[in-house]
């Protein structure tokens, strides 16, 4: 270590990672069936990635591509590119090979690792749609031409430490394509430790946690106990596939404390234990299934008790914790994290007052670098310092924070911005509303009225005054739907409204941005 060379802002996580190989050297760090490695084997294992890495003309700024299923040699590989001033991008091996073609071409990775077993295909598939070549290395390959052999074969070099900035990108996990295209967010050092610093002491994490990283790693959800644990010296647990038998193997083999365990994973553990063969008497978890709660201990960590809050994979998981409100509190999403300030704002940019709705502004510790490759939207997401969530929130009176749903279309009302999500969640709070959409019809004196388009349960019955009361008694009057039509069912496009669709049919128009009445 070089005099003088190193300051708080250049942390970064092989800095972490070579403090554990100095405090607990013989600590297990790593679980994944019969591989077990200690904070100093780890540490050795992750200077030969780094140096493997190196001789592949790896170096700052470039990207790595992991094309494969849970392993603890994404974390390797992780830390591995942290020491190099690279970064990993976990990708969804489930997605097609025509949206894996996209990933490697938008990557443009230095190197990719793939999986044969289970996803061999289309991950094949996926490369050879792709116009970029890298060179590909096959994780679960014991060959001459597999990972371990590549490994091995490392040769010396002279790595420099003090190449990487806390706020150099490290972490690149791709967000799901409501703008046509997925987008990678850059996550940095400072986001990832600094959410770990928080979440850890919040779930109850400490050095001899065990976390079973049972969901996917593409999802920033599974690494944010995963980075606590790292953070605090504990051990990150791997199973490749979480069906029942192999969630309640790890579970028992490794005395797992907690994990990433939804609801279908939980039916898949009672399913696999009904016999009671495995001890998951470790395990601390959410409650609901009597058989499954026969067995783990209950989660009682703040997060535990009151878990969630709101976010999104561009802040490192959670921007707000129900946890930091008062039980009382108005707002169903918490309060703030210590690490942000989070602002609700009109589309100026301007703060507007408690309890009315706006868009959703983060900026501090553990917001992202950006979006890889995408200048335009980064300038349009970025704007002002602040991180434009394209969600939609407001603070109620009390202080506390409630996440409305995504922005979508604006309406606008003489001066009065409308976010339509918001007035068909309050229409579905209704009990004889099954599904709702608003659309905003042409007025030559308000600019927009709005129109409500409403589906009624099976049996249900509801008046348009009805509903238009149940609205106005909710949310600001001047948001109140003044017109409400009834249909069968809802325009779709997959998943989303087809609000063209219904634009179309009903003479929707005007909306702000220079879109028209449809013909």
């Amino acid at each position: 270590m070089t005099e003088a060379s190193f300051s708080t802002s250049r942390l970064a996580l092989h800095d972490v990672l070579a403090q554990h190989a100095r405090s607990r050297p013989a600590g297990l760090a790593i679980g994944d069936g019969d591989v077990r490695l200690t904070w100093h084997e780890l540490a050795e294992r992750v200077d030969a990635a780094a140096r493997a890495l190196h001789g592949e003309g790896v170096r700052a700024g470039d990207r790595v591509l992991w094309l494969g299923q849970n392993s603890f040699r994404v974390q390797e590989l992780l830390l591995a590119c942290s020491r190099l001033g690279a970064a990993l991008c976990p990708a969804n091996w489930r997605q097609s090979a025509e949206e894996l073609a996209f990933v490697v071409d938008d990557l443009a990775p230095a190197i990719t690792f793939t999986q044969e077993q289970e996803v061999g295909d289309a991950v094949l598939a996926g490369l050879a749609g792709a116009r970029h070549a890298s060179r590909v290395i096959r994780h679960d390959d014991d060959g001459a031409g597999g990972y371990e052999r590549w490994l091995a074969a490392a040769r010396v070099a002279d790595l420099d430490d003090d190449r990487t900035n806390g706020d150099d990108p490290v972490l690149f996990i791709y967000t799901a394509a409501f703008e046509g295209r997925p987008n990678a967010a850059m996550l940095p050092h400072r986001a990832i430790l600094g959410q770990a610093l928080v979440m850890g002491p919040l779930m109850g994490v400490h050095a001899q946690h065990r976390y079973l990283n049972a969901g996917p790693l593409f999802h920033v959800g599974v690494f944010m106990e995963n980075f606590a644990t790292f953070v605090a010296g504990g051990a990150n647990v791997f199973v490749r596939r979480s069906d029942g038998d192999a969630l309640c193997r790890v579970i028992a083999d490794f005395g797992c404390t907690s994990g990433y365990v939804m609801g279908p994973m939980i039916e898949t553990i009672v399913a696999a234990n009904t016999d009671g063969r495995y001890d998951l008497s470790t395990m601390h978890g959410k409650r609901g299934h009597p058989q499954y709660d026969a067995w783990v201990q209950a989660d009682n960590s703040p997060w535990g008790r009151r878990p969630g809050g709101y976010g999104q994979t561009e802040v490192m998981g959670m921007a707000t914790f129900n946890l930091l409100a008062p039980p009382d509190a108005i707002g169903s999403h918490g309060m703030p994290s210590p690490l942000v300030q989070l602002g609700v704002v009109d589309p100026d940019g301007v703060e507007v007052p408690a309890g009315d709705t706006g868009e959703i502004c983060v900026r501090g510790v553990t917001t992202m670098r950006g979006y890889w490759n995408r200048p335009a939207l980064n300038a349009q997401r970025s704007r002002g310092g602040w991180h434009h969530t394209n969600d939609l929130g407001r603070y109620e009176p009390d202080g506390s924070f409630t996440f409305v749903g995504p922005k979508g279309r604006m309406l606008k009302s003489a001066a009065e911005n409308i976010y339509p999500v918001e007035i068909e969640q309050t229409l579905r709070s209704h009990p004889a509303v099954i599904d709702a959409a608003i659309i905003g019809v042409p007025d030559d004196v308000w600019v927009q009225s709005v129109k409500a388009i409403v589906v009624l349960r099976d049996g249900a019955t509801a008046s348009a005054d009805e509903l238009i009361e149940h609205c106005r008694s909710r949310i600001a009057s001047y948001k109140k739907p003044r017109t409400v039509e009834f249909v069968e069912g809802l325009p779709r496009r997959g998943l989303t409204i087809d609000y063209e669709a219904l634009d179309e049919r009903f003479g929707g128009g005007n909306y702000p941005g220079g879109t028209t009445r449809s013909a």
